[in-house]
């Protein structure tokens, strides 16, 4: 099964030092690159433009979208942003709040049937509203 990465485990493996990590992140990074090496990883282009913004140093910049290239985008279509926005609605109205990009990856998922990699809680709470599949272990159960 495909498993769509958020933003935080791809800026997790990508963008922080590995002295600063903990196990449950260190198996985290161990599952992305398991997934990427297995050709199961998915992106979407509003993860890599996540990804990509906020970097201040134009080399540090260049050398992250040098490493996400190697992953091409999923194709998303009209119908999955307004599946996104319908899933936005569903949960406002059970009182949940969540970002555009967090609510696209819910309808990518669902629509493909993949498995979503996240450390997300929010995610969790969408699954309360939404049938949402996730990628586990025994450590990347415990959301951050």
């Amino acid at each position: 099964m495909q498993v769509l990465v958020d933003t935080n485990i791809w800026s997790l493996a990508l963008r922080r030092h590995r002295n600063r990590t903990s196990e449950a992140e260190t198996e985290r990074v161990a599952m992305l690159r398991s997934l990427i090496q297995d050709g199961r990883a998915r992106l979407i282009g509003p993860i890599r433009q996540e990804l990509l913004s906020g970097i201040r140093e134009s080399g540090q910049f260049e050398r992250l979208r040098a490493q996400l290239r190697a992953f091409s985008d999923e194709a998303l279509s009209m119908a999955d942003y307004e599946k996104a926005a319908h899933l936005s609605n569903e949960c406002r109205r059970r009182g949940l709040a969540g970002s555009g990009v967090d609510f696209l990856i819910c309808a990518v998922a669902m629509a493909r049937e993949w498995r979503i990699f996240t450390s997300d809680s929010d995610f969790r709470s969408y699954a309360k509203v939404v049938p949402l599949q996730f990628h586990s272990s025994s450590t990347s159960d415990n959301f951050d």
